[in-house]
């Protein structure tokens, strides 16, 4: 494969090397078929990882531009290192946008939903996709959200 489409890969998934080279591999060189073999990677790494205890994360919140709506939601994580990561908090700052558009009643519900920034996704599958990436189980908890 071409070091030109492992970076294309790897800039589009945040995959490792290896890994956007053997998905590349796998796939023949198509594209379309190494995201798809990535998300799926992704997927059961995920379900590897799901009876792991998460004692570390962060309260993100988000407050709507006209000030009459906001929302606090707690995301766990295994290490206090994935919870100070960037991506972990954009995915906290953007559950929390997507409470505050979407008012969902529970966290069942919440994680159903189809992401108000890209509704070809789940939050779960945005959920899911970070747990790949980062390999610690990450779970969103409470949540409470305001509006006047």
């Amino acid at each position: 494969m071409s070091l030109a489409l492992v970076k294309e890969l790897r800039e589009k998934t945040g995959a490792g090397v290896v890994d956007a080279k053997k998905a590349l591999d796998e796939s023949g060189g198509d594209m379309e078929k190494a995201l798809e073999f990535l998300r799926k990677r992704g997927e059961s790494k995920a379900a590897k990882k799901t009876d792991r205890e998460t004692t570390e994360g962060i309260i993100a919140q988000y407050l709507h531009p006209n000030k009459k709506v906001g929302v606090m939601v707690k995301l766990s994580c295994e290490t206090d290192f994935v919870g100070r990561n960037e991506a972990f908090v954009d995915l906290g700052r953007d559950i929390a946008m997507h409470i505050a558009a979407l008012n969902p009643s529970d966290i069942a519900e919440l994680l159903t939903q189809p992401f108000v920034k890209d509704d070809a996704k789940t939050v779960q599958d945005l959920i899911t996709e970070l747990i790949g990436k980062m390999g610690e189980n990450i779970v969103v908890g409470d949540f409470v959200r305001y509006e006047l």
